[in-house]
């Protein structure tokens, strides 16, 4: 009997120890992130149903998951990219190559 070939994203979680994990994690945060807006009230006047220590915990468990996910792309080797706005000026200056001069030699 033939076995099915394995998926690109099959072949990740394989080589990838930790996959498993982060697909825990990133389920968990999605779920608690429908939980808060299913229940936060559409006007800030009515009152949440929610108690003030379940909000609380809600949002301990959001920093424990978003340490843990941190932790794990520090032990991949992840590179932290922060996220930027497209009319934010850029870090970088991109300079023509034929602008950069040699030392010691003065344009005439």
């Amino acid at each position: 009997m033939l076995e099915p070939t394995p998926t690109t994203n099959d072949l990740l979680q394989m080589s990838d120890p930790n996959s498993k994990e982060r697909e825990i994690l990133m389920v968990m945060r999605k779920v608690l992130a429908q939980i808060v807006k299913e229940t936060t009230p559409e006007y800030k006047t009515m009152k949440h149903p929610l108690s003030p220590e379940t909000i609380e915990d809600i949002r301990q468990c959001f920093a424990l998951i978003a340490a843990r996910e941190r932790e794990l792309a520090d032990a991949a080797g992840a590179v932290r990219e922060r996220p930027y706005y497209a009319d934010e000026p850029a870090t970088a200056e991109v300079v023509p190559l034929h602008k950069v001069g040699r030392p010691g030699k003065k344009e005439e």
